[in-house]
């Protein structure tokens, strides 16, 4: 009776082996396929956009010339920021009407990238950001999703005095645009201190 007992309990093993190596690939399986949906729900750039976007780095890089680009910048590095204290979080609190939000889109930094973005509507969103990734002042692209994009690996790129473009078409976080993000950095000196950040519009 105990060898059968044994024999019972290892079949039993058995089959709860086999069960779960069955879920267990069926899962592998079920992850997989979710991985290369993921990769094919954006879709590649092509040679052409990817010709424009290059061509676009080229013609933000000048605005990020601009003494007055420039000279806010370094303002805004010295202080900390333009907005004392300000965090993603509480910029999400704010109304696209409050005015801190207008404040910034309204300031004389923003009068002139509105100016340059007047001049290129292909480039459906345009920020510029300090050195810590706090926004400074905008041209186009309404109230940005967040406040700060230090934690994004296209700040990284910028600080390191690289321009950078997205790999993928997708759709834009703030405007919802489908478009190929892009980034310059601003530099004094030869030294990144900032960023201008945009998207291209795909058509």
């Amino acid at each position: 009776r105990n060898r059968k007992v044994i024999l019972d309990l290892q079949q039993q093993t058995y089959f709860f082996n086999k069960e779960n190596t069955m879920t267990l690939s069926f899962s592998a399986i079920v992850l997989s396929a979710g991985l290369l949906t993921a990769s094919w729900a954006h879709a590649q750039v092509p040679a052409d956009l990817q010709a424009k976007v290059d061509a676009a780095k080229v013609t933000l890089a000048d605005l990020g010339k601009n003494p007055a680009v420039i000279a806010a910048v370094k303002e805004s590095n010295s202080k900390g920021g333009v907005i004392a204290g300000m965090s993603n979080a509480k910029w999400d609190e704010l109304a696209e009407n409050d005015p801190l939000v207008k404040g910034i889109d309204a300031n004389s930094t923003s009068k002139i990238i509105h100016e340059f973005a007047g001049k290129h509507p292909e480039m459906n969103k345009l920020y510029l950001r300090d050195e810590k990734g706090n926004l400074v002042a905008s041209g186009s692209g309404g109230k940005t999703l967040l406040w700060n994009v230090g934690a994004r690996p296209f700040f990284k790129a910028a600080m390191e005095g690289k321009a950078w473009s997205d790999s993928a078409i997708k759709p834009d976080p703030t405007t919802q645009v489908k478009g190929v993000a892009f980034v310059v950095p601003v530099l004094d000196g030869g030294k990144a201190i900032g960023l201008l950040q945009s998207n291209y519009t795909a058509k």
